[in-house]
Formats: structure tokens, sequence, C-alpha cells
């Protein structure tokens, strides 16, 4: 790890590690430019196969909550908003491809106990959209997200992300363990772990991440066949045969500049890791992942809990990686149960060695603070 860190908090990779990303992002981006141009998609006849979306699908509209913007120092940001102003505040944070529609089916259940703020990530959805890679960058975001809560007039909030938002969740949790009172990850190990071990099946996979670093290539790639990528991450979707959702999707991404934000995320937070000296975090973690994901492995999630003094995993049987689409009821009821019992008092024990996955998992049971991995 490099010294250059934020806080000694956040660390980036050695230069070697950075070095090589790049060398390899160089080769794969022009082996993919020569192979568009040999087999002629950038032809003006492939244009056709994009669809006019200038209007959003109703289901988007029609979503409970209502619509807001927060003005911080450099950015404007969306979001939907559900629930009294005087109840906690709750922070849902999507993933990556996604925006606050993610969120349409925990938003109202969650609204009983909570002040839910669903919000567009900057660069997505109605947020704005800084063209700028800097913009990205793991310091200014976390930042910005601390932005949001005091804003907002909060001193602390619960956390929810998916994907990329629970990747941001991890490194909040880290850099601002004062401003979390809970911090929920559905489908999304710890960084340190993230990183290391995406797994091929991953549409967005280490080849994936080194292609993304030549500029502006990734951006006309998701566009191709009409935002085909779009239907491939949401698989469970085309199932439903609910052709609304999809559009839903495909209105949000329509354009070139709906892209470029997103992706620039992951020009930025490959390249940084949680410091293991900063030890593991003391806010109390959820960890949801379906035994289908495909997008990260069920291992990865157990060994996020290295990261966490007092953390439950959730498996769920039958999910992939939008369990909280997927399966709706069953992930309310985790968060619900999770988020709205009492604050425990326990005496805190000094964690224990990092082990392996097996004595994890066992201490897990045995632990009284590590609270036991549950299957539903």
């Amino acid at each position: 790890m490099s010294s250059d860190c934020y806080d000694a908090c956040v660390v980036t990779i050695s230069s070697w590690d950075a070095f090589k990303m790049h060398f390899f992002s160089f080769f794969l981006g022009t082996w993919v430019m020569v192979k568009k141009l040999l087999s002629s998609l950038w032809k003006a006849s492939d244009q056709s196969l994009k669809k006019s979306r200038n209007t959003p699908p109703t289901c988007y509209v029609d979503t409970a909550g209502f619509h807001s913007y927060i003005k911080l120092k450099r950015v404007k940001l969306h979001y939907v908003e559900c629930g009294a102003q005087g109840k906690p505040l709750l922070l849902l944070l999507h993933g990556f491809p996604d925006c606050w529609f993610g969120w349409r089916y925990q938003m109202p259940v969650l609204s009983d106990h909570f002040r839910v703020i669903a919000l567009d990530l900057k660069g997505f959805g109605d947020s704005d959209k800084p063209s700028w890679r800097r913009s990205y960058r793991i310091e200014v975001l976390l930042q910005e997200l601390s932005a949001v809560i005091h804003a907002l007039g909060y001193s602390t909030c619960v956390l929810v992300g998916h994907d990329l938002g629970a990747l941001l969740g991890w490194y909040f949790v880290h850099q601002f363990p004062e401003l979390v009172e809970k911090f929920v990850s559905i489908s999304c190990p710890h960084p340190n772990i993230y990183w290391n071990e995406l797994p091929k099946t991953n549409i967005f996979n280490e080849r994936w991440i080194n292609f993304c670093q030549m500029p502006y290539l990734a951006e006309i790639e998701v566009l191709k066949d009409d935002l085909k990528i779009l239907n491939k991450c949401y698989q469970h979707l085309e199932k439903k045969k609910d052709v609304s959702l999809i559009d839903a999707y495909k209105y949000v991404f329509a354009r070139p500049e709906d892209w470029c934000g997103p992706i620039n995320y992951y020009r930025n937070l490959p390249f940084t890791r949680i410091n293991d000296c900063s030890g593991p975090t003391e806010v109390p973690c959820l960890l949801i992942t379906g035994n289908k994901d495909t997008f990260a492995q069920l291992e990865s999630v157990v060994k996020s809990t290295e990261y966490s003094l007092k953390y439950t995993v959730k498996i769920v049987d039958g999910a992939g990686h939008y369990p909280h689409q997927e399966m709706p009821e069953t992930i309310n009821a985790h968060l619900l149960s999770f988020l709205t019992v009492p604050k425990p008092t326990p005496k805190i024990e000094k964690p224990l060695p990092r082990a392996g996955l097996v004595n994890r998992m066992i201490g897990a049971v045995s632990s009284t603070v590590r609270v036991p991995v549950f299957h539903s």
C-alpha cells in the first residue's frame, strides 16, 4: 500500500499495481478499438438499433415518495424521500448500473420507521454528472456523503447500500464511523476483498475494470445493441417479463453522459483500499447476499466479517445479485429486524485474530459479540 492516503484510513494501492492496471488497460483498449474497426461496429447503420427514450415509463414516475434536490458545495444531488422528517434518517445508496428506482420495494416499508432518502449517487439519474475523473475520487465522494447527512439536519444516519452503494458504505463506515448508527451491505464484500476477488462471472469483472480505464471506450461499449448490457444485468426483470421496468433503466441510461459519471467510479475506486491499521469497524453491520449471486462470491461476503466487530450475515436462498428486488418481502423483513431492534449493550470482547473461513464461521456461532450466520 502507498503512504498516499486519506486520513490514514483509505489508502491507495502500490505504484506497481497501479502501473499494471494501466498497462493492461492500454493494450485491452487498443485491441477493442482494432476489433471494432475491423467488424465495422461503429457504422451508422448500428445507430438504428438505438431507440429514442425521451420520456420515462409510468412505473418510473408513479413510485411512492417525492422528488427533491440537495445542493452541496460543488454538486447538486437528486433524491426521493419517504417518511416523516422527525424520524431517524435512513440513507439508501444504489448500485451500478442503477439509481434511486432500485429501492422502490423498500422505501414504503422502511418509511414507517425512518425518514428514507433514496439518493441518486453523483453522476447517476437526475443528480449532477461531472465528467472529470477526479470528481469521483474516494475522498471527494465520502466528504459529499457526510455533507448530505448534515445538510438534511442530522448528525447520524442508518446506511443501506447495494453493490456500488454498499462499497461506498464500507469506505464510509471506516472513515466516518461516528456518522453511522448501523450499516447494511447488500451483495457487496468489503473493498479490500472485493477488488481482489472479482469473479469472472461478474459482468464488470477485472477485465472490464481494466478496459474502462481508457477514456470514452466503455461509454461507447455500453450503448451497443440498444443497451443490451442492462438486459444482462437485470435478468431477474427479464424473467418477470415486465418490459416497463427494463425500459425505466434504459431511460435512465439512454445517453453517453448518463454513463460517464458511473464509469468514473470504476476509474478511481479500484486503486483504493482500507488501511489494515485502522482495524475493523465498530458500526453494527448486516451483510446480505444471495446464494446464486454471480457478481460477488458468497465466500467473499463471509470473509468481509473480518472487518467488522459486530455483524450478522443473511444468506438468501434462491436470490441473485439483486435480492432486494428479487425477494423484496424477505429482504424487508431482514432490514426491519436488524434496524428497528433496540441498541444492544453487550460487553464487547477484543477482536479475535484473523483466521480462515471455516474458523470464522465457527466463531460466528461461539462468540458473544459475533452474530451467527442465518439462512432464509
